[in-house]
């Protein structure tokens, strides 16, 4: 399996999400996460599918040099209070749209993907409007990361289990891990994994 396939897998699963009954009918209700309805959570979830073929499409980053996936996550924007707020509404009015419309959306940009990901170069460089250009696959993690946390957070705010394929979650949660011990300090995280009476109050990697 590679990246892509990984990547493809836990879209598909986060689509039949998107398009449990329950996602429709607790649309308006406040979801796990504080300030996003369940609406707004759902099209920031499918958001992540969606972002993908309009970062190929732009292209222009080809000759670019790649930043590594660990350097993406050091940008000023991650604790940037008005980029998470913009989030916010943007997601809100995505939803919108519904979430018929929005699991229709997501499932078609689903199909699109398949047969699009693996003609494309195994060294393909993809720009990104608010940070450095990424490999391919390394946006695809990027990705992978925020699809799989965010089933966790839709699946909790409609009483649902949320299902992604093992595989992606070993990637997952090796990249919070790494993120987490450049934050907190690798003695943190092995105390926080290993040793319950030494274990610091948080490890999250953000």
């Amino acid at each position: 399996m590679t990246v892509r396939d990984d990547f493809l897998d836990t879209a598909a699963a986060a689509v039949r999400l998107l398009e449990d009954a329950a996602v429709a009918e607790r649309w308006d209700d406040p979801s796990a996460l504080e300030g996003m309805t369940v609406g707004a959570l759902a099209a920031h979830l499918a958001h992540q599918i969606f972002l993908v073929p309009r970062l190929l499409d732009a292209g222009g980053a080809e000759n670019a040099e790649p930043v590594s996936l660990i350097d993406h996550y050091s940008g000023p924007e991650w604790d940037d209070a008005d980029v998470h707020a913009a989030l916010r509404r943007s997601s809100a009015e995505a939803a919108e749209q519904g979430a018929r419309t929005l699991a229709e959306r997501a499932a078609a940009t689903l199909a699109d993907l398949r047969g699009r990901l693996p003609s494309e170069p195994a060294d393909r460089v993809v720009p990104l409007p608010w940070a450095q250009p990424l490999t391919l696959d390394d946006l695809l993690t990027t990705r992978m990361m925020e699809l799989v946390v965010h089933s966790d957070d839709l699946a909790v705010s409609v009483d649902k289990e949320a299902a992604p394929p093992p595989a992606a979650v070993e990637t997952v949660i090796g990249l919070l891990a790494r993120l987490s011990a450049r934050r907190h300090g690798p003695t943190a995280v092995l105390r926080a994994l290993s040793r319950a009476e030494r274990a610091p109050a948080s490890i999250s990697a953000f």
